[in-house]
């Protein structure tokens, strides 16, 4: 397969038409269709369903997502190899979970930026193992990630920053009255959860009992729909404090836990990472600034 057929085959199924893929692209669409044609072949599977709208197999459902990780790596390769000779320049690719000691990384980013005007960021947000996902493939080269998490295959980094659990819950909901949530205020209402395991065995812990067996309506991997969800009413979110504005809301408040429940925050990359000279220099920035070994 080769990268330019690869990026046909993105834009069509981004497009869901050859005619509209083919007008970006600026290719005919005939063309266009010849190189669907050949890579259906060459792979032995059919990526599309064939109509009016161009929707995509299982088959090509697969191939677009493992597309977009070869592109993107590819395309983060050419970047690393295009600086110029000593000039640090090009790109830092920095994964994170929803955390507010990303701050931290952004105040040194700026500070690292001031010396280096030619080095860009490529931000991605997800949850543990989505970032966990992309660190192992090469498609980033830190990645931010809030405990309880396995980091044994990392090298790792932790910063000076901790992130509070709580519940967040609209202000006109009975256990909004409280100063603090304890585990007994929590065992029969209904509540939305982070899905990661590890995350639901830590509150399982505080809580003092099987998570299965509480009443969880819904779980979610970043907490900006699951505060939707709070704010219509559909239950008490578990989550970090700092990341949804209940301050300022006219909705919603944040209660921390009692006894509290803090997690740690990492910065990790994989062990014996050839980072590239943007990214060391980085590393290294890090270091200098918060007095790392």
């Amino acid at each position: 397969m080769e990268l330019r057929v690869l990026r046909y085959f993105l834009a069509v199924a981004q497009a869901r038409s050859v005619s509209g893929a083919a007008a970006i692209l600026h290719l005919t669409q005939p063309t266009l269709s010849r190189q669907l044609i050949d890579l259906e072949d060459e792979l032995g599977a059919k990526l599309f369903v064939r109509g009016r709208k161009f929707a995509l197999t299982e088959k090509g459902a697969l191939l677009r997502k493992r597309a977009q990780e070869i592109i993107e790596l590819a395309d983060k390769a050419a970047g690393e190899f295009s600086a110029p000779g000593e000039a640090v320049s090009g790109a830092i690719h920095i994964g994170g979970g929803e955390t507010d000691a990303m701050r931290l990384i952004a105040k040194a980013a700026v500070s690292f930026s001031r010396k280096h005007p030619r080095v860009s960021y490529h931000l991605h947000s997800g949850n543990a193992e989505d970032v966990s996902e992309r660190l192992d493939k090469g498609l980033l080269d830190f990645g931010l990630i809030i405990a309880p998490t396995d980091l044994r295959k990392y090298d790792t980094i932790r910063l000076p920053a901790s992130d509070t659990w709580g519940l967040l819950m609209r202000k006109d909901s009975p256990l909004a009255k409280l100063g603090a949530i304890r585990p007994e205020d929590v065992r029969d209402v209904p509540l939305i959860s982070s899905r990661q395991r590890l995350v639901s065995g830590e509150l399982s812990k505080w809580i003092g009992r099987d998570f299965d067996a509480l009443n969880v309506v819904a779980t979610y991997n970043l907490i900006f729909n699951a505060a939707l969800m709070v704010e219509e009413g559909l239950g008490y979110a578990f989550c970090l404090d700092k990341l949804v504005s209940a301050a300022g809301s006219e909705a919603m408040c944040f209660k921390p836990l009692d006894p509290p429940l803090e997690s740690t925050v990492n910065i990790v990359w994989k062990k014996y990472q050839v980072f590239s000279k943007p990214a060391e220099k980085f590393l290294q920035s890090l270091r200098d600034e918060w007095g790392w070994e």
